[in-house]
């Protein structure tokens, strides 16, 4: 069975950096398009970026173009998040999921075989 597990969360002062992982068991990632989603408190699971299987091409929201990075590295079954630059706004709980892939390129329009999540929390 196809599984992800988030790691690496946790309270972080503004300015500062994490770097999440998404670990997959079960079956191989190389295959698969990944994408992180995030939900704050109160507010709706939003998709913030993608990384395509093959080529990885990679997406981002323009909330946070420029201080997140996605990779994989398919060796390790595991795709990161590096988040720099965090603002008290970016403070949800992270998860990663399976993309489609539409026109080559992934997706965050809808995601499957969901993580647990990961706890951002970016006071200070």
């Amino acid at each position: 069975q196809f599984q992800l597990a988030e790691s690496g969360g946790g309270l972080v002062q503004p300015g500062g950096s994490l770097t999440l992982s998404c670990v997959a068991s079960g079956r191989s990632l190389d295959s698969r398009a990944i994408g992180w989603w995030r939900q704050a408190p109160g507010k709706g699971r939003e998709g913030i970026s993608c990384i395509n299987s093959v080529d990885a091409r990679t997406y981002y929201k323009d909330s946070v173009k420029g201080r997140f990075t996605i990779s994989r590295d398919n060796a390790k079954n595991t795709v990161y998040l590096q988040m720099n630059n965090l603002k008290p706004e970016d403070t949800a709980v992270y998860y990663c999921a399976v993309t489609p892939t539409i026109a080559g390129m992934c997706s965050i329009r809808s995601g499957g075989s969901w993580g647990q999540g990961t706890q951002v929390t970016v006071s200070s």
